[in-house]
């Protein structure tokens, strides 16, 4: 349907990732996703959701009153309407963030709106939907997020932070697997080899535990 999304959830929390991590933010989830990552948290999503027009999308987030938007999923960039949301969101002198996997193409996206992006490592199952021609579309306050699970997917993430010049373009953040990849471990193996990465944990799950939604 014309100026429609399918909604998931729209929810006001506590940012609990991303160089944005602990600031109260408005999330904006939408349905589908084009990838099943083996780690997920947010399999609800793929297929949840009910119809909202813009309008009204914009109306419930504008009631938080909170300066802070993220668009997630989910993956977002798949329903063209996200599009425009992001736009409108902005012009409203909203900060945006998009979580985005990294599988979509992300050169539509309005250059306001600040661009988290997924790189899949292998661990996720999905490295070989990594759409890399997006790198060439983040700027200094982009971000680009791998999801740890072992040794072998930080390696593999070290070897792309080199390859692509990750660290002179954008923030670059190590998320470890929640509940499978200490804490320490992830922490030691970064100071180890010195990278010029900000590591960080998922906040919400810390302070609402794993399985709480809307959150």
């Amino acid at each position: 349907m014309a100026d429609t999304l399918v909604i998931n959830e729209i929810f006001h929390s506590i940012q609990g990732e991303s160089s944005f991590a602990g600031l109260p933010c408005v999330f904006v989830r939408l349905t589908a996703c084009n990838l099943r990552c083996t780690w997920c948290d947010t399999t609800y999503s793929f297929h949840e959701g009910a119809p909202m027009k813009l309008g009204d999308v914009i109306v419930k987030v504008l009631e938080y009153n909170c300066p802070l938007v993220e668009i997630t999923g989910g993956e977002p960039l798949l329903q063209p309407n996200v599009f425009p949301l992001m736009a409108r969101l902005c012009d409203l002198g909203k900060r945006v963030l998009l979580e985005t996997s990294g599988s979509v193409d992300v050169s539509r996206v309005d250059p306001r709106v600040v661009k988290i992006m997924d790189l899949k490592c292998p661990g996720s199952g999905e490295v070989d939907k990594n759409l890399y021609d997006n790198i060439r579309h983040l700027d200094k306050k982009d971000e680009v997020k791998f999801v740890i699970a072992d040794r072998a997917d930080y390696d593999w993430a070290k070897q792309m932070i080199g390859e692509h010049q990750l660290a002179n373009g954008c923030t670059v953040l190590f998320s470890p697997v929640w509940g499978k990849l200490p804490l320490k471990t992830l922490a030691e193996w970064i100071l180890a080899d010195r990278l010029p990465v900000r590591m960080q944990t998922q906040w919400h799950k810390q302070i609402w535990g794993p399985e709480t939604r809307g959150v």
